[in-house]
């Protein structure tokens, strides 16, 4: 090498496998919080994008459906 580096090659990692099995659990742990962030992002642009498609379309003169149709008083 020109650059003065040795090149290495890992040829095996010795983990146990009780430590993999814990790790699998802390990821699994960890991404319950990530599901209800990516959850809540969700909502909240379905929540947006509905608006916005609603108020498109009352300019536009689409008639929307009374949420109180079939209602007793």
């Amino acid at each position: 090498m020109a650059d003065g580096s040795n090149p290495i090659t890992i040829r095996d990692i010795d983990v146990p496998f009780w430590r993999i099995v814990m790790i699998l659990i802390k990821w699994s742990i960890a991404a319950i919080p990530a599901a209800i962030i990516v959850m809540l992002l969700y909502a909240a642009l379905a929540a947006l994008l509905g608006g916005v498609f609603v108020a498109i379309f009352q300019i536009f003169g689409v008639p929307i459906p009374d949420p109180n149709i079939g209602q007793t008083q």
